[in-house]
């Protein structure tokens, strides 16, 4: 079998660095700005810890915009996330059953801006919930090239 080359095709970005959400209520968990210039596509990856509280509940946003500052920002249609159809930010939230889980959330629109917000939507959140956002981009150009 031929080897494939993963390393150098994608790129990464720390969305939301490793936090504990402990005792904030419902206050959102929001992303870094993610510029998608040079970007074919653009994939979100939500990891989470331990959920030690008994009935937390998290809910995903997604939105896009063209102005850096995402002045303009405005919620992802359903037909620019992966995976398509209706439903891809609920399926992308998650509870506190959901122990150390990775879920996925795909952008494919247009706009050059987008930002991932998480938030609790119980009041509930006494324990210690970490959680992080990667964004893992797929290049617009770059060489393919083993051992690089």
């Amino acid at each position: 079998m031929i080897g494939q080359d993963l390393h150098n095709t994608l790129r990464y970005t720390l969305a939301l660095a490793p936090a504990a959400n402990a005792n904030l209520g419902t206050t959102p968990l929001v992303s870094a700005i993610i510029d998608t210039a040079d970007a074919l596509a653009t994939e979100f990856v939500i990891i989470t810890g331990t959920l030690s509280d008994a009935d937390a509940v998290y809910s995903v946003l997604l939105e896009e915009g063209d102005n850096s500052a995402l002045s303009d920002n405005a919620a992802v249609a359903d037909a620019d996330m992966l995976p398509s159809g209706t439903g891809q930010e609920a399926a992308a939230g998650f509870t506190f059953a959901n122990d150390s889980v990775v879920k996925t959330l795909g952008y494919v629109g247009i706009k050059r801006y987008l930002r991932l917000t998480i938030t609790p939507t119980t009041t509930a959140d006494s324990g210690n919930t970490p959680i992080a956002v990667l964004a893992v981009q797929k290049p617009r150009a770059r060489a393919n090239v083993l051992g690089s």
